[in-house]
């Protein structure tokens, strides 16, 4: 924690700085507009010729008793030593990825999750590989369970939840909400401002300008972009905004071949389409899949649990999509996204030569 505070703590006394040398001025405090490009801030209105709404992602409203006793990502991230024990609910990128941490660092650790497989944006065979990763590490992963309540309890917390009709009890030290975010823009006053909104955020043309406001423009997680809600997308997202608000709107966000990656041990990842979106497309394919536990690379590093799936076009020879799961899956995945951004074939990767012995060498064995 000393460590990771020598990277956090700097960072917004930094960053406030840098814009006051920049001639941006900083108002804190919650923002709600009071007119189509007037934003008020605490006892100050503020006039724009244009508003930008990049409000982030807070944690989503479970509507349960008892959840003003759950811990977010970002309290968990603060925490100077981990309880004995820990209970998540959800099973998405932040349960998987901190259960991960906190198992290794001695805590008794417990995914809920209410629905059948976990992390539901990658491909099944390969969630259900870490998910028994996961178990042998000792965390206990419990499916089809959806929590229904959490009182505190002399000294600790009782979490209530309800499996096939089934009523399940668990106990624990700290719970975290690790059931998803959402848009951080329900307190915006969008109505008074005429700007549509929907369940993903800003309802946004392509240039990132709100459909119903011209005033106003959304980046990030704040806006129904379809771009996924990932930290370089929302920087990238700002871009754009930034260069249709000083020269017109004439830049289009491009989303394609954009990675993403759960950190486990071993990270598991992805970019491009899975094979369900692909066959909900109609496109015709071809699957390259196999588990590599005793390919080089993962019996080297005493990899149990590794493996890939990738899709290729047929007629056209592009990769639709790639996926995942071993020792440095998060950095080959990124040759993947180059791949698919640059339009180049599978032909082109797989006659490729790399470095060996990498992982990256690797890849044409997956093509």
């Amino acid at each position: 924690m000393r460590f990771k505070r020598s990277f956090t703590e700097p960072v917004p006394r930094n960053t406030e700085e840098k814009f006051a040398k920049a001639g941006i001025a900083a108002f804190h405090g919650r923002a709600r507009f009071v007119g189509p490009s007037s934003v008020q801030v605490n006892e100050d209105v503020l006039e724009g010729r244009y508003v930008v709404i990049a409000a982030g992602q807070k944690p989503a409203d479970l509507k349960i008793p008892g959840e003003e006793h759950l811990t977010t990502s970002d309290q968990f991230l603060e925490l100077d030593e981990l309880p004995k024990r820990i209970l998540f609910i959800g099973g998405g990128y932040i349960a998987f990825e901190f259960a991960h941490v906190a198992v290794r660092a001695g805590a008794q650790v417990t995914i809920v999750h209410r629905g059948p497989r976990p992390l539901p944006l990658f491909e099944p065979d390969l969630v259900d590989q870490i998910v028994m990763s996961t178990r042998e590490l000792g965390v206990e992963v419990e499916l089809g369970t959806e929590v229904v309540g959490v009182e505190r309890g002399s000294g600790q917390l009782i979490v209530r939840a309800s499996a096939s009709g089934q009523h399940r009890t668990f106990e624990a030290d700290m719970v975290v909400h690790a059931a998803g975010r959402v848009p951080e823009i329900d307190d915006l006053n969008l109505d008074g401002a005429g700007v549509e909104r929907n369940k993903r955020g800003v309802t946004v043309n392509e240039f990132l300008q709100s459909v119903s406001n011209p005033a106003v423009y959304a980046a990030g997680d704040a806006a129904a972009s379809g771009g996924p809600p990932l930290t370089p997308v929302a920087s990238y997202d700002g871009i754009i905004v930034a260069a249709n608000l000083l020269k017109g709107n004439h830049q289009k966000p491009n989303y394609q071949g954009i990675p993403t990656v759960v950190f486990t041990i071993p990270p598991l990842a992805s970019v491009g389409l899975s094979e369900s979106e692909a066959r909900e497309q109609g496109l015709k394919f071809q699957v390259k899949k196999g588990m590599t536990s005793a390919w080089y690379s993962s019996r080297r590093v005493g990899e149990k649990y590794s493996g890939f799936k990738v899709l290729v076009e047929e007629g056209t020879d592009r990769i639709l999509g790639a996926h995942l799961l071993g020792s440095q899956a998060e950095e080959v995945i990124n040759l993947f996204g180059v791949v698919m951004r640059s339009g180049m074939r599978a032909t082109d990767l797989k006659h490729m030569l790399f470095a060996y012995p990498t992982h990256g060498s690797d890849l044409p064995y997956m093509l």
